[in-house]
């Protein structure tokens, strides 16, 4: 605003002045009454008419009074207030306070300094009300330079040792971050007030600097309810909750500030139980709830799951009449929606009149969290407004109910509304490319990362790593992790996993051996990855020295899946009794996963007897699972003992098991297919089984017979040959020799482990059509290469 417009401006051109009501001549006194009478615009316009009119608007003081009766109304806007000084004749210091103080209140700081100037250039008379308003405006301006520029006047006009002055100079400072000056101004007060050591105190909490906001608050001379709320704030956000519980106890006054102070620190920090059990006493002692406490006790509510608790502190908010407040709303939304009971939360929804993003964005969290992905996108659909939280949401929400597809189809739609993923949608979306082993888009996510200069941080490029890993591309794995600022252990633990998957196991073994030089201790997840290099080659004493390495030296308690990881190892190595005895002398009870790793190598070295063993124990405890019955079958359909197959067939026809039917996924021109075994629902099954005739032809060349014990059924040798070849890792195979263009490798992913016969058909594939094979099936990589596979036979 231009100073001449704010300054000069004649309000007498305008409609300010209404003809006065009457001519009766106005002193000090009746104009004390009538403003004293004011309720409104109009009779305050006719006070001024009169008093223009009268000429008593030139007395100084009465025009000292209409203009601060005018600036603190609320029914008169500070324009007005403005016309109105703007007619007064040589305004003094008291008026042009009066008028700056107005501006702030409105929100026009930048007013009040052109009015300052103005001051100066008619020689007002400047007192120490004026620089505080002054620098009031530069605070809220954020302006230091200007700040600084009236501390310089305050020093030349001698006000430097006023209280009232200085206080707002901390605070200026404070605010503005420059502690140390703000400490310059406390340290060189002559006299030190209640607000001095606030203002001083406040700024250090402002900045996070314990230390010396400890050091102020010990040596203030009378330690007040505002000063200690502010160093509860404090050590609760820098984690020193037992000095802030201690400094709470010791405080002989509390108001709801203090209680809410040391709640929130308590939700904020994960501490839940805690929380709820302070905000009981709080009402025990009769202590009236605000609005930040109850959100904050209802989000220990939501992250407890006690839905009982969060109902009545619900209740308690009716009666204290917050309900209708929008950030009750969206907490009361988030806190039913997370305990499961999403149809509360949609009354709340459906009733409430003051909805916000949030308030969307809680519900269809609340949907997806209960599983009601459809009712989600119905209200995901139906909003007035998407921001990215709300797309971030769903995206999340599909990748957590396995609609891998349906997520790469909503970011896509994402894009296309111009919306702008940040770095947590984009790790929900590579978590669907890993699972889909979309390996095109996920390089094009990478590519979009480094085109917006998004900052890959510690979780998205663990996410990226994991990525490539499962996706074959352990060169671009590395090329990421090498180029993270931010490595934590579960980076290092993706690399070290991703490398033994991909038969990399050496090189994964000298990665956890440079994790320990960096200084970043393994956990327990980091030794389920080691453990699990180890089976992946056989490596059986290494396997036995880590696992005993995670007590003696790392207090790393082995859990289900370290004793998991041992006894596959040990089975997998052919040590089926070593491995039954350590399952047997485990210290917790072992899972079905653990029964079933031993139970997948008996079938692999033909132990039928403990195979059959195993295989009833498991269909004890999991009857529902088809994998077990699926082994126990084959173990004895590699016997010829048919009447037992029949007999397992019935049982899994009899108690609902369906068999999951070998699938495998391959990316192809930004796509990704499925095919079955046996499938001929492909568009381009024609030229699949073409290929699929010159792949027979090639293999047979080079020597290659079918494995038709792999076809555990009771049919001729023929049939067997038939159905060996059209597994479904043969048909994403084919289906990417025909698609995939050398030297593009061919990436398929499995959902169930690779049989012997693809196994080797593979190898032979990759050297007969010189083309490089990616296969990751439930439990590794195999990378086919020239007639080899990086597993080295051992899986």
């Amino acid at each position: 605003m231009n100073l001449t417009k704010v300054c000069t401006f004649s309000p007498f051109k305008s409609n300010l002045v209404q003809n006065p009501t009457s001519k009766t001549t106005i002193n000090l006194s009746i104009l004390e009454f009538l403003l004293l009478k004011c309720r409104n615009s109009k009779h305050f316009g006719q006070i001024l008419s009169q008093m223009i009119s009268t000429g008593f608007i030139k007395d100084t003081y009465a025009a000292s009074r209409i203009l601060k009766f005018s600036t603190d109304s609320l029914f008169i806007h500070v324009n007005y207030s403005h016309k109105i000084f703007d007619y007064i004749e040589n305004p003094n210091g008291f008026i042009c306070n009066t008028m700056m103080r107005a501006y702030l209140q409105f929100n026009q700081p930048k007013n009040t300094i052109f009015l300052y100037k103005s001051m100066l250039k008619n020689n007002v008379c400047i007192d120490n009300y004026t620089f505080p308003l002054l620098v009031q405006a530069s605070t809220i301006r954020f302006s230091e330079t200007e700040g600084k520029e009236f501390h310089n006047h305050v020093i030349k006009t001698g006000f430097g040792s006023d209280v009232y002055v200085k206080n707002t100079l901390i605070n200026m400072y404070s605010v503005c971050e420059n502690m140390v000056d703000a400490r310059k101004v406390f340290d060189e007060s002559p006299v030190l007030d209640s607000v001095s050591w606030n203002s001083i105190l406040a700024g250090y909490v402002q900045v996070g600097n314990v230390d010396e906001a400890k050091v102020i608050f010990d040596k203030m001379p009378m330690k007040n309810v505002i000063a200690s709320n502010s160093m509860i704030v404090l050590l609760g956000r820098s984690g020193r909750m037992s000095d802030a519980c201690q400094l709470f106890d010791e405080m002989m006054e509390k108001d709801v500030v203090s209680w809410t102070a040391l709640i929130s620190c308590y939700e904020q920090h994960g501490m839940y139980t805690q929380a709820l059990d302070l905000f009981m006493q709080m009402c025990a002692n009769g202590v009236s709830i605000d609005e930040v406490v109850a959100v904050s006790v209802l989000s220990a509510c939501a992250h407890l799951l006690v839905v009982q608790t969060g109902e009545s502190v619900h209740g308690l908010v009716i009666r204290v009449g917050f309900e209708s407040y929008v950030n009750l709303q969206n907490a009361l939304i988030h806190m039913y929606s997370t305990c499961g009971d999403v149809m509360a939360a949609q009354r709340l929804f459906d009733t409430s009149s003051h909805l916000d993003q949030i308030s969307w964005n809680s519900m269809i969290s609340g949907y997806l969290k209960c599983g009601s992905l459809e009712k989600a996108r119905e209200l995901f659909d139906s909003m007035p407004e998407k921001d990215v939280v709300s797309w971030t949401a769903l995206i999340s929400g599909y990748v957590q109910h396995d609609h891998f597809s349906e997520t790469l189809e909503l970011f896509q739609e994402m894009l296309h509304e111009d919306d702008k993923p940040d770095e947590t949608t984009l790790v929900s979306v590579l978590s669907a490319c890993t699972h889909l082993s979309a390996l095109d888009q996920g390089k094009w996510i990478h590519a979009y990362i480094r085109k917006n200069g998004l900052k890959v941080n510690s979780i998205l490029g663990t996410t990226l790593v994991d990525m490539y890993m499962k996706c074959g591309c352990v060169e671009n794995a590395l090329e990421v992790f090498n180029g993270m600022d931010e490595k934590g252990v579960s980076s290092w633990n993706a690399l070290i996993l991703g490398l033994a998957m991909n038969g990399q196991v050496e090189r994964s073994l000298d990665m956890f051996q440079e994790m320990k030089e960096c200084g970043v201790t393994p956990n327990e997840v980091t030794f389920v990855a080691v453990l699990g290099a180890c089976r992946h080659m056989g490596l059986v004493d290494e396997g036995h020295s880590y696992f005993d390495a995670m007590t003696r030296y790392y207090n790393v308690e082995p859990n289900i899946k370290h004793y998991g990881c041992m006894v596959d190892l040990l089975a997998r190595a052919g040590l089926l009794k070593e491995a039954e005895t350590l399952i047997d002398s485990m210290p917790i009870a072992p899972d079905v996963a653990t029964w079933g790793a031993l139970l997948g190598a008996c079938r692999k070295h033909g132990n039928s007897e403990m195979g059959e063993r195993v295989g009833r124990k498991l269909l004890e405890l999991q009857p529902d699972h088809d994998g077990f019955h699926v082994l126990l079958s084959n173990i004895y359909a590699s016997k010829g003992n048919w009447d037992s197959v029949l007999d397992i067939r019935g049982a899994m026809t009899r108690q609902g098991v369906v068999k999951v039917p070998g699938c495998s996924m391959i990316e192809a021109n930004g796509a990704v297919h499925e095919f079955l075994a046996g499938d001929k629902s492909h568009p381009q099954t024609n030229e699949i089984e073409i290929m699929l005739g010159e792949m027979e032809k090639r293999l047979k060349i080079m020597g290659y017979a079918p494995g038709t014990d792999e076809v555990l059924l009771d049919i001729d040798e023929e049939e067997k040959e038939s159905t060996l070849f059209r597994h479904s890792e043969k048909l994403a195979i084919a289906y990417g020799l025909i698609s995939i263009a050398s030297p593009t490798p061919i990436r398929i992913i499995k959902n169930l482990r690779i049989c012997s016969d693809c196994h080797a058909a593979a190898k032979l594939i990759s050297k007969a059509f010189n083309r490089n094979i990616v296969v990751r099936d439930r439990h590794r990589f195999h990378h086919f290469k020239d007639g080899s596979c990086s597993c080295m036979e051992f899986w």
